[in-house]
């Protein structure tokens, strides 16, 4: 009776000390999160809802006047916005001015950082506290003070180089060089206050024994230095991406709305003239899903090289 019991009663197994940190470990850092995930899921996760909801219906001003009941549409405005010929122009055009604003912004960034680290305590300051300005500076504040700059009958510039009563703005190049002059004005202190952070981080033997080996300056920043900041540059590259694809008021306030005939339209300006100036928010809405997919793609391919490029050093 006795050994009916003890078979019956057998023992159960305890979790041991160990599993249970293991999983403390696995949630801890969770739980750290969890406020941080609460506040992005308000902030991003609805409003991304509602715009790719907003893209499948047809939601114009009779909509929200309540004028005329909302109407599923499916992939009805996706298919109008993808035959208007408009739309594949700006696309380019947006591609276009964002990668030469990224190479721009990722070239002087680096440079200055390089600088920083060859010049003595007090131009160094100054040169940080001059960026950090031009990275504090509003948007708004920044392209109407570039506009006064090149203003054809009172800006220091056209005086400076002769060019008299030249508009910058009129042209659709010199327009889009003048954003992205503007554009990479505020945009390199995050690069160079990165990099340079990452620069002072590497080791100084490794800097100076490139040096004795007879490496040129080009050669230490090439074979030594980006290999060691790839992480940093990882991080510039991705929020420069996000940043210059979607630049919309140095656009709207330096070119006037997209400039003559929408020039100088980009998909951010592009998306408020079809869902502000025409009213038409379904269409606005399938340009933004749109943004928001090529930007995701472009991060996700990005992060998926530098891996492979990772895992084949090693």
């Amino acid at each position: 009776m006795t050994a009916t019991r003890n078979a019956v009663r057998a023992p159960v197994a305890k979790p041991t000390p160990g599993r249970r940190s293991h999983r403390q470990a696995t949630w801890t850092p969770w739980l750290y999160l969890a406020p941080a995930l609460a506040v992005l899921g308000a902030l991003l996760v609805y409003p991304i809802c509602q715009l790719g909801l907003i893209s499948f219906l047809e939601y114009t001003q009779a909509q929200v006047s309540g004028g005329e009941p909302t109407s599923f549409q499916g992939f009805g405005n996706y298919s109008a916005l993808f035959s208007d010929g408009q739309f594949w122009s700006v696309l380019l055009a947006t591609v276009v001015f964002a990668a030469a604003c990224v190479l721009s912004t990722l070239t002087v960034g680096c440079a200055l950082a390089v600088l920083l680290t060859r010049v003595r305590a007090l131009p160094r300051l100054a040169l940080m506290l001059a960026a950090l300005g031009a990275w504090a500076t509003p948007a708004i504040t920044g392209s109407t003070v570039w506009m006064f700059l090149f203003d054809p009958d009172f800006g220091p510039v056209n005086r400076v180089l002769g060019l008299g009563d030249h508009s910058w703005t009129y042209g659709r190049y010199s327009a889009f060089l003048l954003v992205l002059l503007e554009v990479v004005w505020c945009s390199f202190p995050f690069v160079m206050v990165t990099v340079y952070a990452g620069i002072r981080a590497i080791p100084g033997e490794v800097l100076e024994a490139a040096a004795l080996d007879g490496a040129s300056q080009w050669r230490i920043w090439r074979s030594v230095m980006v290999p060691m900041l790839r992480p940093i540059l990882t991080v510039v590259t991705i929020q420069s991406v996000i940043w210059d694809f979607k630049v919309f008021t140095q656009i709207y306030v330096m070119t006037n709305g997209g400039g003559i005939a929408g020039q100088n339209l980009v998909l951010n300006v592009y998306a408020y003239q079809k869902a502000f100036a025409s009213s038409q928010y379904s269409l606005g809405s399938a340009i933004g899903v749109v943004m928001l997919l090529i930007l995701l793609a472009a991060t996700l391919v990005y992060l998926r090289v530098l891996r492979g490029r990772g895992e084949e050093e090693l």
